[in-house]
C-alpha cells in the first residue's frame, strides 16, 4: 500500500467518511480515493500554504479557470474531497470544498482574500501575488487578464496528519 493510500484509510476512519450500514454494501467513498494534490507550484509553496491550511488560517484558495479548461479537469463542486499533500508529496490533510463560486480576477472580494490566510490578508496583497502567480504558473496560453476566470473554493479540514519524522 502506498502512503497516500494508507493516509486515505485512515482519514477514512477519522473522519467517519466510510461508515454505513451493513445492508448498503460498500459506501462509495470508502470505494473512490480522492485525488491528491498540493497548493501552489513549487514545493515550498506547497509547504507554507499547507502550514497555513493546518494552522486553520487558510480556509480558501484561488484558480484560474482556464487552467481547469486547459487541463481537462471538473471544477471542484461543494463535497469534492482531496487529499493535501506537502512540498515532498507526503499527504498531510484530508479537505472538502464547502463552497465555490466562479467570478472575474478584479471582483474577487476582500472577505475571500482574507480567507485565503496569505501574507497581511488584504485584498491589495491577495490581487498582487496571484496576479504573480497565474501569470507565471499558467497551464493555458491565454495570459493574465484583469477580468479573467478565477474559481474561488473555501475548503474545511476533516483529517490532518503531522509531517512523520525520521
Amino acid at each position: 500500500m502506498d502512503e497516500i493510500e494508507a493516509f486515505w484509510q485512515r482519514a477514512q476512519q477519522h473522519a467517519e467518511l466510510a461508515t454505513v450500514s451493513s445492508y448498503m454494501g460498500v459506501n462509495p467513498i470508502a470505494a473512490l480515493r480522492p485525488p491528491a494534490w498540493g497548493f501552489g507550484a513549487t514545493p515550498e509553496q506547497a509547504d507554507e500554504l499547507l502550514d497555513l491550511v493546518l494552522e486553520g488560517t487558510k480556509t480558501a484558495t484561488a484558480s484560474a479557470l482556464w487552467d481547469y479548461e486547459a487541463e481537462g479537469e471538473d471544477l471542484p463542486s461543494v463535497g469534492t474531497l482531496g487529499i493535501v499533500v506537502d512540498g515532498h508529496g507526503a499527504p498531510r490533510a484530508l479537505v472538502v470544498t464547502t463552497a465555490v463560486r466562479t467570478v472575474p480576477f478584479d471582483e474577487v472580494d476582500e472577505a475571500h482574500a482574507h480567507a485565503e490566510g496569505e501574507g497581511d490578508r488584504s485584498l491589495e496583497y491577495w490581487r498582487r501575488v496571484h496576479e504573480e502567480f497565474f501569470t507565471e504558473h499558467a497551464s493555458h496560453d491565454k495570459g493574465f487578464a484583469t477580468d479573467m476566470p478565477v474559481v474561488l473554493e473555501e475548503i474545511a479540514v476533516l483529517h490532518a496528519e503531522p509531517t512523520q519524522s525520521g
